[in-house]
């Protein structure tokens, strides 16, 4: 039995036997779906009768890998577990691969990851009046709308902003290029950032002109500086999680996978596998990355004060 037919069969289970409620049968599709997204990424070519343990785990690890939080991991494997749950029941199975398969501890990766409502919290707290706050929302925005590690934040320069198509070209690990796609909401707080503040700056170093985010004597932004900004703005806000810049990252991707979206769209925009780009403005695979950006990603889910 393929995939397809079996989740069509599961699904149907779940709504006339179970008669669960819509959004419990889309969670749980979207769990068994994740599994098989991880397949076809690795070119495994297992139907769902087919895993066995060990693709689990490499599953799990994988999902560490990306940095998706342990909380939504374990409930991931919820939902593949009632598939299996299912599976033999239904006598299409006789062995469940999931049995021997741990969930992932909570206690210790809870810290790791901004909620929602805490990315929300921290981005409304940072202070416009300040003469660095628009610099500063602009930053921590583009942080959370591109997944992007913090060396690749502090690189960014103006001429790889592709405002007007929603991308932003980054460079990653070991000199990499990849095309990200960026949110209205970053969008709009960097063009208030350049226009209000960045274009009137009349000391910028030399050999820094092509730098996104400055600091007040016109140079690029250390790490150092960003730990801090995030650090005071956590205290501000009344959030005693241990967060760094990397925890915008790992939010990005939960949020991204908690919301439904593919896998290896996630896993391209982070970076971990290098996306090839010729053309930005016809490039297949980047129309894709910006539809799924702009679906899944809580900041352009809902409508957000642009103020």
């Amino acid at each position: 039995m393929n995939w397809t037919e079996s989740i069509r069969n599961f699904e149907v289970y779940m709504r006339l036997e179970k008669g669960m409620s819509v959004h419990s049968i889309d969670a749980y599709l979207n769990d068994v779906q994740k599994l098989r997204q991880y397949l076809e990424i690795h070119k495994i070519a297992k139907g769902p009768t087919e895993v066995a343990y060990d693709d689990l785990t490499r599953f799990i690890t994988f999902m560490n890998e990306l940095g998706i939080a342990r909380r939504s991991q374990a409930r991931m494997l919820s939902g593949i577990r009632a598939f299996y749950h299912y599976m033999i029941m239904d006598e299409v199975m006789v062995e469940d691969p999931t049995v021997l398969v741990e969930s992932p501890k909570l206690e210790q990766y809870l810290p790791d990851i901004l909620s929602i409502e805490e990315i929300d919290t921290l981005l409304s707290n940072v202070d416009l009046s300040d003469p660095q706050g628009h610099r500063n929302r602009a930053m921590l925005e583009t942080l959370y709308a591109c997944g992007l590690r913090v060396t690749e934040l502090i690189n960014l320069k103006i001429s790889y902003m592709y405002l007007d198509v929603g991308f932003v070209r980054v460079i990653g690990k070991n000199n990499k290029e990849r095309l990200v796609p960026i949110g209205e909401q970053a969008i709009h707080f960097i063009n208030l950032y350049l226009e209000g503040y960045r274009n009137a700056m009349m000391n910028v170093k030399p050999g820094q002109q092509d730098f996104l985010f400055l600091n007040r004597n016109g140079k690029k932004l250390s790490r150092v500086m960003v730990f801090i900004i995030i650090k005071n703005l956590c205290e501000i806000s009344g959030i005693r999680k241990s967060i760094s810049p990397h925890t915008f990252r790992h939010s990005f991707a939960t949020h991204l996978v908690e919301g439904g979206a593919d896998l290896k769209a996630v896993q391209d925009m982070l970076g971990h596998e290098s996306i090839t780009t010729t053309e930005i403005y016809t490039h297949l695979d980047n129309a894709y990355l910006r539809e799924t950006v702009l679906s899944f990603h809580p900041r352009n889910q809902r409508k957000a004060s642009l103020s």
